[in-house]
């Protein structure tokens, strides 16, 4: 490939040495990413591609759309109770089912607390290490660790020299063991990693602690939903009776008893996102001042459909609106319809599926996978060998979602974007904040748009959005008990029910904030049984290989000029991709409705 301009502004080299992060770890599903370096190790080329495929569209097809959310939710093992709620707010889309008000707020609770679990596992658990050393942790001297912790995080109890030097000798044990566990692949020697010790001390104090509270979170969606992951989901509503007078021991109905211990979760949330996580984030990002505020770019076009409404079914309401950004202008915010076939449209000219004509986009309504595995002229290797693939020909099983043409990156950076754009007060104090926080840190002058369009932008987006979910949680379980209290106990819409009351053909859609993005999901059904279904997920935004035009999705994006301190231990690689929390399992598809093979596609 010769050096090539995207209509989207990259200058795309493939020349210079090519490296391969295969499988790219600590992420939902199989990935892999190819880049290639010039001789100052700056990436001028980057190619994304999702090396596992999925297909519950095709599975769906013919079967009770009452039943659909039950398996769309097994897409995924971590972001599960959002597909379930986009799934039955795509059938009471086509349906004409409207949900009652506690049905709205309780489905309201399990998605936020979706969000906080997720982000905080995410920014801990899995993104963390790219940039905390914690190997380094034990050169800290504790009682600067405590001094440390007083600076960043001033509120949170567990602080003292004599913690932080009981979790010191717990990290010492782990690494005198010889068994790192998560530790053991690392680039611990790599100078990309700027903490001191006492920062990465502290750090791998609240991984740990994350670690144990991240189980409690989680219980709010047994209340409401009989299990995690994997809750329970009702087209109509919810499938949770309220009864104040019920005894938990005789069924699960939702007493006083419930509730409390539904508040009592969501004020754990608050007071980690307050008091550890968003402080950790800030803390982080300023020793990295020079290295990635302004990098990782990736969010000049952005988009999301809008999340969290006040009042069901009202858009306006939405506490997160919607919209779409192209070229970085944030004085336009432009509408975005699910519905509209010139808005939403997936190309497949390099990936693996086949088109009738792939030089043109289908809308999910009228979305096709039909699997066509091939490697490109120029790929080496075999095709269960792969060691460099083709960007020029098909190279991944994520389809090109775009909207009207453009490669748009979705996500919580998105939505914070969006929201601070449209003067949301709420998103505009606590970027504010954040940002005076860590110009105070570091000695910097960063404005809310150059600060957000990067990699650590990203990162804090996240710990945000967490932020604001815990806090509206509060909201709502508040309206929740008001509406009890009010004599209002109704939690399912039942009168559209029996299929017979049902068109004989409807088409609708759902959408949702998920974890890592703007989620739809768009259903035909016909006499009953669901016609077609199909998923645009986050990461087949984020994820998507070139279309017909050669733009490139926003992984690809986010990845070029950045420098790379060490070529065979590509950490910078590694921050980027996982400050989007990649979910490839999400974003593939796979096999037919009856189980029969489509394809045989074999891994090393």
């Amino acid at each position: 490939m010769a050096v090539i301009q995207t209509p989207n502004g990259y200058t795309l080299d493939n020349s210079g040495q090519r490296v391969v992060v295969d499988p790219v770890t600590r992420i939902e599903g199989h990935m892999r990413c190819e880049v290639n370096l010039d001789e100052n190790n700056v990436i001028r080329n980057a190619v994304s591609t999702g090396t596992m495929w999925r297909g519950l569209e095709v599975i769906l097809k013919g079967r009770d759309p009452r039943d659909a959310w039950a398996f769309v939710e097994r897409i995924c093992g971590v972001c599960t109770g959002c597909h379930a709620l986009t799934s039955v707010r795509a059938v009471e889309d086509a349906l004409g089912i409207k949900i009652p008000h506690n049905a709205h707020l309780i489905r309201e609770m399990m998605a936020k607390t979706l969000q906080v679990h997720d982000h905080v596992v995410h920014f801990y658990h899995l993104h963390a290490l790219d940039w905390v050393n914690p190997v380094n942790a034990l050169k800290a001297d504790p009682k600067q660790t405590s001094k440390l912790q007083h600076i960043v995080s001033p509120h949170h109890p567990m602080s003292s020299p004599g913690y932080f030097r009981d979790i010191q000798t717990r990290i010492k044990k782990f690494v005198e063991s010889g068994q790192l566990g998560p530790f053991k692949n690392g680039y611990w020697d790599n100078p990309a990693y700027k903490m001191p010790p006492e920062a990465d001390l502290m750090a791998v104090a609240h991984y740990l602690e994350a670690l144990d509270l991240q189980k409690e979170f989680v219980k709010l969606h047994t209340v409401f939903g009989g299990k995690n992951p994997h809750p329970n989901y009702l087209v109509g509503g919810v499938p949770c009776a309220i009864n104040m007078d019920g005894d938990m021991s005789a069924g699960a109905p939702l007493n006083m008893e419930r509730l409390n211990f539904v508040l009592a979760r969501i004020q754990e949330m608050v007071d980690f996102n307050k008091n550890v996580y968003v402080p950790d984030v800030i803390a982080i990002a300023s020793f990295y001042k020079n290295q990635l505020w302004g990098g990782g770019l990736g969010a000049l076009n952005i988009m999301d459909y809008g999340a969290y409404p006040k009042v069901p079914y009202d858009k306006s309401t939405d506490q997160l609106p919607g919209g779409v950004i192209l070229n970085g202008n944030w004085d336009e915010v432009l509408p975005v319809d699910p519905r509209d076939p010139e808005q939403v449209q997936e190309f497949v000219t390099h990936s693996w599926y086949s088109y009738p004509d792939e030089a043109k986009g289908l809308h999910p309504w009228d979305g096709i996978t039909e699997p066509n595995y091939e490697l490109g002229a120029n790929a080496k290797g075999t095709p269960t060998n792969i060691e460099e693939l083709d960007e020029a020909a098909k190279y991944s099983w994520i389809k090109s979602p775009r909207w009207r043409g453009n490669a748009v990156e979705v996500g919580p950076l998105s939505r914070y974007v969006l929201a601070y754009a449209q003067g949301v007060e709420y998103v505009q104090e606590q970027v504010n904040r954040s940002l005076a926080a860590f110009n105070g840190l570091a000695g910097t002058n960063l404005d809310a748009k150059t600060a957000l369009n990067s990699t650590i932008g990203r990162t804090l987006a996240r710990a945000l959005e967490s932020e604001y979910c815990a806090d509206m949680m509060v909201d709502d379980w508040n309206q929740l008990i008001s509406n009890i209290k009010n004599g209002d106990t109704a939690t399912a819409n039942m009168e559209k029910w029996d299929p017979s009351t049902w068109p004989k053909e409807a088409k609708g859609v759902g959408t949702a904030a998920a974890p890592r993005g703007a989620l739809g999901h768009w259903i035909r059904i016909k006499d009953g049984k669901i016609e077609n279904y199909q998923c645009v997920v986050p990461t087949t935004w984020n994820g998507s290989p070139r279309d017909p035009a050669g733009n490139i999705g926003a992984f690809e994006a986010s990845l070029m000029n950045t420098p790379v301190e060490r070529a065979n231990e590509p950490v910078e690689i590694l921050r980027t991709l996982h400050s989007f929390d990649p979910c490839l399992a999400c974003s593939t598809h796979v096999m037919s409705e009856d189980g029969e093979e489509l394809a045989n596609v074999k891994v090393r």
